[in-house]
């Protein structure tokens, strides 16, 4: 993957935070030669990483991990300070999580701010590669500037990342555009540099518009999503069968298939908490973006009206068995934060059902999550599915598309599949002997 691809110029970088993204792009930065250093506040995270144990679940991370860490290029350390005395590149990776109302805490990006300032020894780049509200640069450098204790110029940059869980190092290596937001042309020239092997269009502009972009784009993808949702609800009350009336749609290339799935509705990181914050954002400008306020308040029902397709074939769910498949908010990740399944399962308990859930890579995560409540974990799909009166897909996981459906027949109690996801054809599952639920069809 990013074996072949080579930079011209190795710079010393620290990426701050060892998230999702920020570990990725760690990871993938020192593939491409720099020397990179993987800050955390979290000790154990860092003493875990330094032991090559990868805290999350993304495909082909611990590999390129293990890897650059035993030639050198990529190391962790709990220390701000070291890290950025001695890099020439700071990009700001920490969480900024939702408050009550739909803002973004953006409490880790000023203390982030502050301890570069504090150690600040020479010209660095500082660049977000945090989601953060647009003119959050501003207050960066701001922040750098009332705290610095030297004289020392810096630089800040907006680099918004596009890196999709469970795709998220492939995405690094190829994707659709770079976006930059500088102030200088220093600043341009080191960026360019840096993912110079990565041949892709490099989108240039001012610091506030890159930051807007970022926000634009997730909430134009989860706006894509829920109006193919709402046409859903509208081909189950016609007749009509909402996965060709989106593979009609998706042809025409000013509309495009991706994102034009009906199914149980977006989760994950992203979604939820840009939606929320550029709808916060746009309010503290001075415009109500109602159009997100409905995106989302769609996004919600579908989880409730597939339970209620459920409860219209079941009648009663107490004391029912559902197994519901798939707990992460998609495939490839084990990344249980907004996920649908959360909601759907947390209904299926307040009616009294008895849950058993099984998910690939997810029920470590959902263990926690599901702390104290009465729900049961198999360890196969075929456990999972013994018994049960209903069984539920709610990821589109690979391993879901070779089920042996004669064998799940005869496990369960009840023939009901209710596919959360649209995976599966309903004339397939008739003519063997099952009832399905689809959503939209």
């Amino acid at each position: 993957m990013g074996q072949e691809k080579r930079i011209k110029k190795s710079y010393k970088i620290c990426v701050i935070g060892c998230g999702h993204v920020g570990l990725v792009t760690a990871a993938c930065l020192s593939e491409l030669g720099h020397k990179v250093f993987g800050v955390d506040s979290d000790k154990e995270k860092i003493k875990n990483l330094n032991r090559l144990k990868i805290p999350f679940y993304e495909p082909q991370l611990e590999e390129l991990v293990k890897k650059n860490f035993k030639k050198g290029r990529l190391k962790f350390t709990a220390s701000i300070s070291g890290a950025v005395k001695d890099s020439e590149v700071i990009f700001i990776a920490v969480g900024t999580p939702s408050n009550p109302d739909g803002s973004p805490d953006l409490t880790a990006i000023e203390k982030v701010s502050c301890q570069i300032a504090y150690n600040l020894n020479s010209y660095k780049l500082i660049v977000e590669k945090s989601t953060v509200p647009v003119q959050t640069g501003i207050k960066v450098k701001e922040t750098i500037l009332r705290f610095r204790k030297n004289k020392a110029f810096f630089d800040v940059a907006s680099n918004p990342e596009f890196l999709r869980e469970g795709s998220a190092v492939y995405d690094f290596f190829y994707p659709s555009r770079i976006v930059i937001g500088v102030e200088s042309k220093k600043a341009e020239k080191i960026l360019k540099e840096i993912y110079a092997p990565l041949k892709t269009k490099i989108i240039v502009t001012d610091i506030n518009t890159a930051e807007i972009i970022k926000h634009a784009s997730n909430s134009f993808l989860a706006t894509k999503i829920s109006f193919i949702n709402a046409i859903s609800r509208i081909c189950d009350l016609t007749g009509a069968d909402v996965k060709k009336v989106s593979e009609a749609m998706g042809l025409d290339p000013r509309i495009g298939k991706d994102f034009l799935n009906a199914g149980v509705g977006w989760g994950g990181s992203c979604f939820p908490k840009d939606l929320e914050a550029f709808i916060y954002i746009a309010k503290k400008l001075g415009y109500d973006f109602n159009l997100l306020k409905e995106v989302k308040r769609i996004n919600q029902e579908q989880r409730i009206y597939f339970v209620e397709k459920i409860k219209e074939h079941l009648w009663i769910l107490k004391d029912k068995k559902i197994s519901i498949l798939g707990l992460s908010f998609k495939p490839n990740t084990d990344d249980l934060r907004e996920a649908p399944s959360i909601e759907i399962i947390n209904y299926l308990l307040e009616e009294k059902a008895k849950v058993v859930a099984y998910d690939p890579q997810a029920i470590g995560e959902a263990k926690k999550v599901f702390k104290g409540k009465k729900i049961k974990f198999a360890q196969n799909i075929y456990e999972a599915a013994k018994s049960s009166d209903c069984l539920c897909f709610l990821t589109e996981w690979d391993e879901f598309k070779n089920i042996d459906f004669k064998k799940i027949r005869k496990l369960m109690h009840l023939p009901l599949i209710a596919d959360g996801r649209n995976m599966f054809e309903r004339k397939d599952l008739e003519k063997l002997g099952f009832i399905y639920i689809g959503v939209g069809r």
